[in-house]
């Protein structure tokens, strides 16, 4: 008789979870890459939305019934357990604050998760794009019903703030107006050939009816929608505050505490900046050494057009993989599987990662968004790509994905998944490699540092808008006032390089998603704090620590919130 194996009730639980979230959600179940209502899309409106609420508390009824007897042996179950109620219990209060109601947002809002989940679609055959054709046909259908959730939140009076309205409503134009007129789904489904004309009409016909939906919508946002938002505060406040970054991070931060580490981080990479800059081009403030780095990319380079700096790109990910793996980290089997992509038109500024699906039919993905005159200087994009790709978020997310079967898809997969775990991760990979030595041409260092600057400006101007902190006396912008997107705004471009569209791109995602942008830093101090401790154990006991072992043993986890993060890290062997 075969041996079933040890008892996991609690991650069979957290399975059952997302098999019937994934119900609910057809999106999200192509992102695990399973075929469920490819042909659909989710329910946008108020009730779909309360579906989705009602599910969560079932589940953590069923939990509070498991986990009665007492905290699990089995780290394993022990570490899904916990994760499972923190992760349900900040989504409910995300939901009971109303925050789907008035999600507005050019990054983390519905119309933006509907066209990626499009570009993460099977198109290799005519079947797969007569799914796309029919989940196409289903774009109006869905966006009324968000258009139903925001008016709902208007009816009680949870609006978002105007300056969001207007850059979604911008968004929803550009890519209405892609491909000549006929709009971005048009120039999605030009990627079809040899499908028959049935599927082509089809696929005309789909895209037709979302283009005009994008318009409705937008117009919606504009006529409707916007003359209500208008006065509605760009920051959220202590108690949205609170709730968001209990959402965004698996914990509950002290806002003084980290506001003021920021600033600590500012001036130390501002420091460190300064010395590298005089490397780069002697005699010369930041700011110019970035500017000559534009120029002529340094050692580095500048590479013109998108398909050649998406090429080039792969060739880093390749490479790097080829180096580390069997030295740092085991790199082998699927893994190695990661493809640089151009990011769609009317993306946000900044590169972002999809993960693979869970059986790696589709691979890992770096995206690169399209630059205003389709340079690209890369000096800045060297560290950003071990961010985004490898040893980053794609080593991290297909490490996990690998162990689905032994934890569970909620613990493996974006469904559990904490941000500031995620980015965390993705820092730490950042300075990893800087530690390991490939940042030796100043010019990719400062590229390093100015990504590192980024995520330090994110915390000040992050906690200090939402919450109308005190600038300090020494700031070099706003000194002993309270902060503004406005003094935001110039914060960020004086100190954090890559130009006015980034710079704009990203006060607008700081504004639209409070608590996310703080936990890039906070979840790199927890990767370090946690591999200190572990190291520090090591040495207590007279044992040499070896941290490719305690890498594997970290990634081999699953996702964490901060709450638990460093204890986990702290123990694990290395």
């Amino acid at each position: 008789m075969n041996d079933p194996g040890p008892a996991r009730p609690l991650r069979d639980l957290a399975d059952d979870h997302v098999r019937r979230l994934a119900d609910l959600d057809p999106i999200l179940a192509g992102d695990l890459g399973w075929d469920v209502r490819q042909d659909e899309l989710p329910d946008l409106s108020p009730d779909g939305r309360a579906a989705g609420a009602a599910l969560r508390r079932e589940t953590l009824s069923r939990l509070d019934a498991l986990t009665a007897p007492g905290t699990p042996s089995d780290p394993d179950e022990r570490r899904c357990a916990r994760l499972l109620s923190e992760r349900l219990h900040a989504e409910l209060a995300h939901d009971e604050a109303g925050e789907p109601l008035r999600a507005v947002q050019e990054l983390f809002g519905p119309p933006a998760t509907i066209r990626t989940g499009f570009t993460l679609m099977p198109t290799a055959s005519a079947q797969d794009w007569a799914t796309v054709a029919a989940r196409m046909s289903a774009v109006p259908g869905a966006l009324a019903g968000y258009r139903e959730s925001l008016a709902e939140g208007r009816r009680r009076g949870l609006l978002a703030a105007p300056r969001q309205v207007r850059r979604v409503a911008d968004q929803l134009g550009t890519w209405a107006a892609d491909a000549g007129g006929r709009g971005w789904f048009a120039a999605f489904a030009a990627g079809a050939t040899g499908v028959g004309d049935a599927v082509r009409a089809d696929l005309d016909r789909g895209a037709s009816a979302a283009a005009a939906a994008l318009v409705e919508l937008r117009d919606w946002l504009r006529e409707d929608y916007l003359p209500a938002a208008e006065g509605t505060p760009d920051g959220v406040g202590a108690d949205r505050y609170r709730i968001a970054s209990r959402y965004w991070n698996g914990a509950d931060i002290d806002p003084e505490e980290v506001y003021a580490w920021g600033w600590s981080e500012f001036r130390r990479l501002r420091d460190e900046m300064e010395v590298e800059a005089d490397r780069v081009l002697p005699g010369a403030t930041v700011a110019e050494a970035m500017a000559h780095l534009d120029g002529d990319g340094g050692t580095a380079g500048v590479v013109e057009g998108g398909e050649a700096a998406r090429a080039r790109l792969q060739q880093i990910m390749d490479a790097t993989i080829a180096e580390l793996d069997g030295t740092h980290f085991d790199l082998s089997g699927r893994i190695r599987e990661v493809e640089a992509m151009l990011a769609p038109v009317g993306s946000a500024a900044a590169p972002y990662y999809t993960p693979p699906s869970l059986d790696f039919t589709r691979p890992g993905r770096t995206w690169l968004p399209a630059t205003p005159d389709d340079r690209y200087p890369m000096w800045d994009l060297i560290s950003t790509w071990y961010h985004e790709g490898v040893p980053g978020h794609h080593l991290q997310l297909a490490s996990w994905a690998l162990r689905a079967g032994d934890l569970s898809v909620f613990q493996a997969s974006l469904v559990g998944g904490v941000s500031a775990d995620l980015e965390g991760w993705a820092l730490y990979a950042e300075l990893l490699m800087d530690e390991l030595g490939h940042h030796a041409d100043p010019g990719s260092r400062l590229g390093y540092l100015n990504g590192q600057m980024l995520r330090a400006v994110r915390v000040v101007i992050d906690l200090g808008m939402h919450l109308s902190l005190e600038i300090p006396a020494d700031s070099p912008v706003g000194a002993g006032g309270r902060w503004t997107p406005e003094l935001g705004r110039e914060f960020f471009g004086r100190h954090v390089g890559g130009g006015d569209a980034l710079a704009d791109s990203e006060l607008l995602r700081y504004l639209g998603g409070p608590g996310q942008a703080i936990g890039y830093k906070l979840g790199e101090r927890a990767w370090l704090a946690g591999r200190e401790a572990a190291r520090s154990a090591h040495r207590a006991a007279g044992r040499d620590f070896d941290l490719a072992a305690w890498h594997a043993a970290a990634l081999a986890q699953g996702t964490l919130g901060l709450d638990d993060l460093v204890d986990e890290l702290s123990t694990l062997p290395g």
